[in-house]
């Protein structure tokens, strides 16, 4: 069985629906959950990954028109290394295995035909099915679905409960299969894979009385054997995980399915951290992407924000890329690889250099500033400055930086200077500047990096700025002269110049769609990616109704219609892939966009909340970042405009107030 997914159109480009519940299939439950009540709106199947230290998986589940359930499983190992060893290649298999229609026996016959009544997702996916007999004689089955936190195994728990008035004869059987890879085919040769069904004897079973039973799948080295797993165990872990992820950083608005994307988008960005040979790597999974580190998604996209959100292992895995990074720092100033994959082992390179050095300047900087370790910040300082280095020395003779791609990898034009790296220097060097004055370096070298982004703002302007399609906003590249979807980057690092007519352009009917911005204007191609940034952008600089309005219709569209509940990659790329990074970038929307945080120092950061006029007050419990010491950030309004209160340990220890837009400098004590 293959399910496939094709991507819903339910409203014209650049109309935004007054109620998006009218096009939402999913609906938000009372434990923070979201639930799919199957209604009559079937066939329907969709596709999420979920992901555990050793284990990812893909599960593509549907409703047929009968209203039965239909699961693959897609497993991916990425410790357990084929051959040959390239970016791609974790041990990878799928599974069709439906335990309950192929294995159950009652009343000694194969269980009656299922109905599915609910299918819910809360880091788990629990389905809730009906197997009628007659109107006395019916079986409710209840499947929880979850990757192991740190096994190399998937879990699946089963409860079938007599929900009938007659007693009914249930028999589960034991099964377990086995299929050993061919050892030409592993780097570590053979690889053993298996399947556990753990049955329960037949019996009778009460009404309202119910049985018990569990399966999982794993796979190890031949050499080695895979352990006895305890799925209630590995349940409570992943729900306390879960727990873990959306008790830190938790946002608060009046906007229910804002705050439940925010929370969701912990979820992704958190668990698609690896245990590998070469250490904790963040991936952006999607069956393709283990194992390995990139410029763009890991150090530029998702580095920065994990010091928010407090994760140990979001932290560890961090700084292990910027370590990788750093291997490849060189005298004669050549790139960084644009990636380092194989668990370490090996490197890819292909699209050139991508602008690589200034998303790595970026997001170290960006990460040492919030992290707020000095220890940290001066092992990442020598990457920092390496980076800005090789920047500089590709600034061309007017004054942009110069990159063979861009981090599409030619799948669109980039010229041979693009807005993005350029915007990316800008902002490392703006950052370095204060990252290094709190470490207490040269005043040249620091004055030196805030004279050098000046001196780039002015050069993005001239060189990038123009008219596009009737639009007083940027070329992407210099010969470039349709619209792209990356004129949103200035605006996210506090670039304004052209903020009316780059809002104008992004939101125009060339660009928007219900899916997003289009990448670029004309093409049917959309990349998260950039509707994200375009999202943080526009709120940062302040055009706040605008935001919303699209901030609410995306956030409604990702996690409640008809492909949930994540930030995706790309169509028709991909299909829609659930890659990591972008829901970090979803998150960095409402830290850095909504909220207006910009790191400023180890402990210091401004501050430029948007408050929505609709909303009273907003918040964010449990930020980590800028010290080991969690926080509270309250905004609201006032007499004077809008108040904004800094808690710690349940206790108000600073206010500011000022009108709406005014940026507040923060101190947190050492």
């Amino acid at each position: 069985m293959l399910l496939s997914f094709t991507p819903v159109f339910l409203c014209a480009a650049n109309d935004i629906p007054a109620d998006n519940r009218l096009y939402n299939r999913w609906s938000i439950n009372p434990s923070g959950g979201i639930t799919w009540t199957i209604d009559e709106r079937l066939p329907h199947s969709d596709h999420i990954e979920m992901s555990g230290e050793q284990i990812s998986v893909v599960l593509r589940y549907g409703v047929d028109g009968q209203g039965a359930f239909q699961l693959e499983r897609s497993f991916v190992w990425p410790a357990l290394r084929t051959i040959p060893n390239d970016t791609h290649a974790s041990l990878m298999r799928r599974f069709g295995w439906n335990v309950a229609a192929d294995m159950l026996v009652v009343n000694g016959k194969r269980i009656a035909p299922a109905t599915v009544k609910a299918i819910t997702l809360d880091g788990v996916m629990t389905i809730v099915s009906e197997h009628a007999y007659s109107r006395n004689r019916k079986l409710e089955l209840t499947r929880y679905l979850f990757p192991s936190t740190a096994k190399a195994a998937f879990c699946e728990k089963y409860i079938l409960r007599n929900t009938g008035q007659e007693r009914m004869n249930v028999e589960i059987p034991d099964a377990h299969s086995a299929t050993k890879t061919a050892a030409a085919q592993g780097v570590d040769g053979e690889y053993l894979i298996e399947a556990y069904v753990g049955g329960a004897q037949g019996r009778p079973v009460e009404p309202g009385d119910s049985v018990v039973f569990y399966a999982s799948y794993q796979a190890c080295k031949g050499s080695e054997r895979n352990a006895p797993v305890d799925v209630e165990q590995e349940l409570s872990e992943r729900r306390a995980l879960v727990a873990l992820l959306w008790n830190s950083l938790a946002l608060e608005t009046p906007d229910k399915a804002i705050d439940r994307m925010f929370a969701f988008a912990k979820i992704r960005a958190a668990e698609s951290i690896y245990k590998t040979k070469g250490g904790y790597m963040h991936g952006p999974g999607g069956e393709s992407y283990y194992a390995a580190i990139w410029a763009n998604d890991q150090a530029e996209y998702i580095n920065p924000f994990f010091p928010f959100l407090g994760y140990d292992k979001g932290n560890l895995s961090a700084v292990n890329a910027f370590r990788h990074f750093a291997r490849f720092m060189n005298d004669a100033y050549k790139p960084i690889p644009s990636s380092i994959i194989a668990e370490g082992a090996d490197v890819w390179h292909g699209a050139g250099d991508r602008g690589d050095g200034a998303m790595i300047a970026y997001g170290a900087v960006r990460y040492a500033l919030a992290r707020g370790s000095r220890e940290e910040a001066e092992a990442l300082w020598p990457l920092i400055e390496w980076c800005l280095e090789y920047c500089r020395r590709h600034v061309n003779e007017d004054g942009v930086v110069t990159s063979d791609s861009d981090e599409l990898e030619g799948r669109f034009p980039a010229g041979k200077a693009n807005l993005c790296t350029s915007s990316l220097y800008y902002d490392a060097l703006l950052s370095a500047a204060y990252l290094g004055k709190n470490l207490h370096k040269p005043a040249s070298l620091t004055a030196t990096y805030a004279r050098q982004a000046k001196n780039l703002r002015a050069a993005i302007d001239r060189y990038f700025g123009g008219a596009v399609e009737g639009f007083d906003t940027y070329r992407y590249y210099k010969e470039n002269d349709v619209l792209r979807s990356w004129i949103c980057i200035p605006l996210t690092m506090g670039i304004d110049d052209r903020q009316g007519e780059t809002v104008k352009a992004l939101f125009s009917p060339r660009l928007w769609t219900e899916n997003g911005l289009l990448t670029q204007a004309g093409s049917e191609t959309f990349w998260d990616r950039s509707t994200l940034y375009a999202l943080r952008g526009v709120l940062a600089c302040g055009e706040t109704r605008k935001a919303m309005d699209y901030l609410r219709f995306y956030s409604n569209r990702r996690l409640l219609g008809e492909h949930v509940p994540y930030a995706i990659e790309a169509w028709p790329e991909g299909s829609q892939r659930h890659l990591s990074a972008e829901s970090g970038l979803y998150c960095r929307i409402i830290t850095e966009g909504l909220f207006g945080i910009r790191p400023t120092g180890l402990r210091s950061f401004t501050i430029t909340p948007r408050l929505p006029e609709a909303w009273n007050e907003m918040a964010l419990r449990n930020v980590h970042a800028f010290g080991d010491t969690p926080f509270d950030i309250k905004i609201s309004r006032c007499p004077k405009g809008v108040k904004t209160e800094i808690y710690s340990a349940g206790k108000l220890t600073k206010t500011y107030t000022g009108k709406s837009g005014e940026t507040v400098t923060v101190q947190l004590t050492m």
